[in-house]
């Protein structure tokens, strides 16, 4: 009969904490979403403001904003960030923003 000796044990251990510590990793996803920006007036910078202020949040990957259709589109690592947080990007740039109505469970697209 085999008999686990302390160092075993601890290895075993050990492999299980690390497998477990990582699997919030495993759940994250890189979403996609859509956030309509209305406050975007005839102005030239304001796409720019937009998407700067987009890109600055960790684990945004892309951001595209269309002045024509008011909306900025942001791919993000929703284990780095939360759509709560793009939202408060561009409300401190000065353009408020809400997640178009398709979007409202932030499910990848």
């Amino acid at each position: 009969m085999n008999t686990l000796i302390p160092a075993q044990i601890k290895k075993g251990m050990l492999a299980f904490v690390l497998t477990f510590s990582f699997a919030d990793t495993a759940f994250a996803a890189v979403q996609t979403v859509t956030l309509a920006v209305p406050s975007m007036d005839n102005c030239e910078i304001c796409p720019i403001t937009v998407r700067k202020a987009l890109e600055k949040v960790p684990g945004v990957s892309r951001v595209s904003v269309s002045f024509k259709n008011r909306d900025a589109v942001v791919t993000y690592d929703n284990a780095k960030t939360a759509i709560q947080t793009l939202e408060h990007a561009t409300f401190e740039a000065g353009y408020a923003s809400t997640v178009e109505t398709s979007n409202k469970q932030g499910v990848a697209q």
